[in-house]
């Protein structure tokens, strides 16, 4: 019984220690307001960061700067010296503190001052008998109250979820992370540049539309009030974009949101981020040399190398990647030439015979798919791609077929690190076929396949108007960043991933 109410005890403690700080903190906030010095200025005259502080210490060493952050944990010793770390966005500067010198208000600033406060100190560079660049403090602003203790490293944010779902603390205690995300928009920028410099037009095309195609997924709904009619989060950029490629800008590219009403996973979240271009006068084999170029180039600007880390493994992004066709790749894994399989019946057979769990609803197509995921996806590693889809493989409805083999589409798809990154066709530009393409895909959607895209008589119409041989290529961008910052998980390199909602 005792050892029960102990642990209540405890429970309790926990519960109450948030609210004490809080107090304590507000009575600090009030102390100097009270004193006329305001909690949360509005402005503050930095002349420098922390690291060209440390980076420039030879030419600023006996100089007056101004550096300002978020203050770490005092280290005290009496009343007469103290230090602390004080970080902003490059990283930490170390202040030296002469708390029994200080006049006021700086005393009084320096008195109130917790762990996670944003200060202003203005001071000599100097160092330590340590090497510590350091600034000696000569006067001190207090620019934001923190009503709340900081995460310590790790110590109290242990649980992955609260990491997600309060990335600020993430971010706060971990620079690594932060790393992350400035990696990231790295990532978007050297694609910006990459494609800018060989005169890509980035465009904007609509999030919301009436009708969600592009790809093979179930899609957001929402009402309208301006239209009243239903619409729907996108799924892909690609119907717009090619409606640019019909209007004459002959490279189109975008770097937007979609949103697929599906499941979470280590590699998918509902909301990510696509790269989307479009070249005419192109097909599937020049943006596959596209596609590795850009890649290799991005990796190259965004960590100094075209070979990166993967775990205990490195991915080599550099040109030629290895190109494999879709059939041959299957057989080698699963041991099936589905190319020498005529009927459904005995495709289901030979995919139950080597252990792929076969609906009974599943069509040729989707057991294709289902043996690249179980079978081949998980083997490629280094960067490949994959070539020459069926026809009816899932995705497939806008690509071109082969001339040489109506069978098969000019697609490839590129994986690396063992997931795919990026899909990519000689885009279907015969609005005859694409028409038929469409119906087939209605009496699927029929059938009962809710991913089948549905019927887009607006983009036919564009597709009549005449569209030239061009060659599209879509790229994760969330998938990429993990390949370049060796993150294992989607939320990883997503600031605010969707979450289920806790009980």
């Amino acid at each position: 019984m005792t050892q029960v109410d102990d642990a209540s005890s405890d429970e309790l403690s926990r519960r109450e220690e948030p609210d004490r700080i809080r107090r304590d903190r507000l009575g600090k906030l009030d102390r100097l307001e009270t004193a006329g010095l305001r909690g949360y200025p509005t402005q503050f005259e930095r002349t420098h960061r922390a690291v060209e502080v440390r980076e420039q210490f030879d030419a600023l060493q006996g100089q007056r700067v101004c550096v300002a952050g978020r203050v770490g944990v005092f280290k005290v010793f009496g009343q007469k010296l103290a230090f602390v770390f004080l970080t902003d966005g490059s990283g930490p500067i170390q202040l030296i503190l002469h708390p029994s010198t200080m006049e006021e208000p700086a005393r009084l600033v320096y008195d109130t001052l917790d762990p996670g406060d944003f200060a202003g100190a203005e001071g000599m560079v100097t160092r330590t008998r340590t090497g510590e660049v350091s600034v000696e403090v000569e006067s001190l602003t207090f620019l934001g109250k923190s009503l709340r203790n900081p995460p310590e490293k790790w110590h109290g944010l242990t649980d992955v979820e609260t990491r997600y779902r309060q990335r600020y603390l993430d971010l706060m205690a971990n620079p690594e992370v932060r790393d992350v995300f400035v990696k990231r928009a790295g990532v978007v920028a050297a694609i910006r540049r990459y494609l800018d410099d060989r005169d890509f037009v980035e465009v904007e095309t609509p999030i919301l539309q009436p009708i969600p195609g592009g790809g093979a997924a179930r899609p957001f709904a929402t009402e309208s009030n301006a239209l009243d009619s239903r619409v729907y989060l996108r799924i892909a950029l690609e119907l717009y974009l090619k409606r640019c490629i019909v209007g004459g800008i002959e490279r189109v590219y975008e770097i937007g949101k979609n949103f697929r009403n599906e499941g979470l996973s280590f590699k998918h979240n509902p909301e990510f981020t696509m790269l989307e271009l479009y070249q005419a006068y192109a097909d599937y084999r020049d943006i596959m040399a596209l596609t590795e170029d850009m890649v290799a180039d991005v990796a190259r600007r965004t960590t100094g190398s075209s070979v990166v880390p993967w775990g205990d493994a490195t991915l080599d992004f550099s040109p030629p990647w290895t190109r494999l066709p879709l059939r041959e790749a299957i057989a080698q894994h699963s041991g099936i030439d589905y190319g020498e399989i005529r009927d459904l019946e005995t495709l289901r057979t030979e995919a139950k015979r080597v252990g792929l769990p076969v609906e009974p609803v599943w069509n040729r197509g989707k057991i294709l798919d289902e043996l690249l995921t179980a079978f081949v996806e998980p083997k490629l590693l280094q960067p490949t791609f994959l070539t020459d889809y069926p026809t009816d493989f899932p995705g497939s409805t806008l690509a071109k077929g082969k001339p040489d083999n109506p069978a098969e589409v000019e697609r490839f798809e590129a994986f690396a690190g063992a997931m795919e990154i990026a899909n990519a066709f000689s885009e279907l530009n015969d609005p005859r076929v694409q028409r038929e393409r469409f119906e087939e895909q209605v009496r699927a959607r029929q059938a009962g396949d809710d991913e089948a895209q549905p019927f887009d008589a607006d983009f036919l119409a564009a597709l009549e108007h005449g569209m030239p041989p061009t060659g599209g290529l879509g790229v994760g961008i969330d998938r990429l960043t993990m390949l370049l910052t060796n993150q294992r998980s989607i939320r990883d390199v997503i600031l605010f991933p969707q979450l289920r909602h806790r009980d």
